[in-house]
């Protein structure tokens, strides 16, 4: 009987949904239109919130909540760790010592402290936490395929897109690589899935901080005049009108394709909102100039372009999987260049007037084991973690929840993934619960099923 990981590979090679070709195919579907929306139902009015855009910041492998957000002082020393808590500037909420920029800003953050799932593999863990919805199983050996639940991201590219998205750059960006597993095993549910591959995200699947970073072909070409460029889309129109047509739901969206390519090129928009060289040395050097920072500052270039939804995974793959001297791989290597990231972003966003306006997602797919394993390391546990929300019209400066005594369980105010979304899309006006869109075997599907964190709203 082959072992999981060969059937895994072979179902992937069955399906074509190789990582290299998905992103061929999210590089391809950059602009989804709005024509054709049979996919929504009962799309109800359309929104009025106070948030525009969002940026999900995201740990894969997931960080240690007992170690960042939620200490534990008083837990036995197999619990607890090195670190002590330390005071921030919001009376009565104290963060781990590891995060002493952060400290300074918690009254901008709204710290959930009692969010749970029941998935403890990472990638069922991202898709519960991505999506809102269990997977069917709890396992990292799962890759994308047409048949998924779209993520927020995709849905708040496509409820953008019903309200009249044009900007001329992607609604939906993920950088610097996408969520999976160890990079072979991409987490289902952050493409376009059911919705299809125009909803698909526009992936960056590069180190926006490496030395020759470009995003190639956004622009015309210096020798294509825009004149040279319509002559082309219109010799490119008159061979679609004549050529045989091809009966299958990717032949059908290529007319779709082909118009947001156009779109990209002739605006130019996108081009420079990816040209990270555009911004200032000193602002750079405030993100950091590493992978994380430069993803944090793209994620603000794009969302003051007009992107709607931008995950930056602070990866790549597993980084935050700290099974192994957790708290030393804390302290001296993931830790500083996250908050360094992180709080460049808020204090950046805010001097720009685009706080208010963008809602900003800190998360991980679960927290780590409240007792410390034989390796000094944390395991797995979904069983309570923490997440944090800023921005959008969200209020910061409170606590929401709380874990037990030892972090392992929520012991006030339970909150689940769906109600973390929930709450994202009434921040951006979607009464989510009736938005409807239609799954692969025709069930018309809430866009959310949770329910929204009133004393954040």
């Amino acid at each position: 009987m082959p072992n999981a990981k060969a059937t895994a590979a072979s179902l992937l090679a069955a399906n074509r949904f190789s990582r290299r070709s998905f992103m061929r195919g999210v590089g391809a579907s950059l602009f989804p239109l709005a024509a054709g929306y049979s996919h929504a139902a009962g799309m109800g009015p359309l929104r009025t919130g106070k948030a525009k855009s969002v940026i999900m910041i995201f740990n894969g492998g997931a960080p240690s909540h007992l170690d960042l957000w939620d200490p534990k002082p008083d837990a036995s020393d197999d619990v607890r760790g090195p670190f002590k808590p330390i005071r921030t500037n919001v009376p009565g909420i104290h963060i781990s010592e590891l995060l002493p920029r952060m400290a300074k800003r918690m009254d901008k953050v709204a710290l959930i402290r009692s969010v749970h799932h029941k998935h403890s593999s990472h990638n069922g863990g991202m898709h519960w936490a991505t999506v809102g919805r269990p997977y069917v199983v709890d396992s990292t050996l799962i890759t994308p395929s047409r048949t998924d639940i779209p993520c927020f991201g995709t849905l708040i590219g496509w409820l953008a897109r019903r309200d009249g998205y044009s900007n001329g750059v992607p609604p939906y960006v993920i950088t610097p690589f996408p969520h999976c597993d160890s990079k072979v095993y991409l987490t289902p549910g952050q493409f376009g899935g059911c919705l299809g591959a125009r909803f698909d995200p526009y992936v960056l699947d590069d180190d926006p901080n490496g030395a020759n970073f470009k995003v190639r072909n956004l622009g015309l070409d210096d020798s294509l005049t825009p004149v040279r460029f319509q002559e082309r889309l219109g010799l490119l129109q008159e061979l679609t009108v004549t050529a045989p047509k091809l009966a299958s739901p990717l032949a059908a969206e290529m007319d779709v394709f082909n118009q947001q390519a156009a779109d990209l090129l002739h605006s130019g928009k996108a081009a420079n909102a990816f040209d990270l060289n555009k911004e200032p040395a000193s602002v750079r050097e405030r993100y950091g100039r590493h992978s994380w920072g430069q993803s944090h500052l793209l994620a603000r270039r794009l969302i003051e372009s007009g992107t709607k939804f931008v995950s930056t995974v602070n990866g790549p793959s597993i980084t935050w999987d700290t099974h192994k001297d957790n708290f030393n791989t804390l302290k001296n290597r993931l830790v500083p260049p996250m908050e360094q990231a992180y709080c460049a972003l808020l204090d950046d966003l805010e001097e720009r007037g685009l706080l208010d306006s963008t809602l900003v997602i800190w998360m991980g797919e679960f927290g780590r084991t409240p007792k410390i394993n034989t390796d000094i390391g944390r395991d797995h546990w979904p069983g309570c973690y923490s997440v944090l929300l800023a921005g959008g019209g969200i209020r910061g400066g409170q606590l929401v929840g709380a874990s037990d005594a030892i972090g392992a369980y929520p012991k006030e105010r339970p909150i689940s993934p769906a109600d973390i979304h929930a709450t994202v899309y009434a921040a951006l006006g979607y009464d989510a619960h009736n938005i409807h869109f239609t799954a692969s075997d025709g069930r018309p599907v809430p866009v959310c099923e949770g329910t929204p964190i009133s004393e954040l709203l």
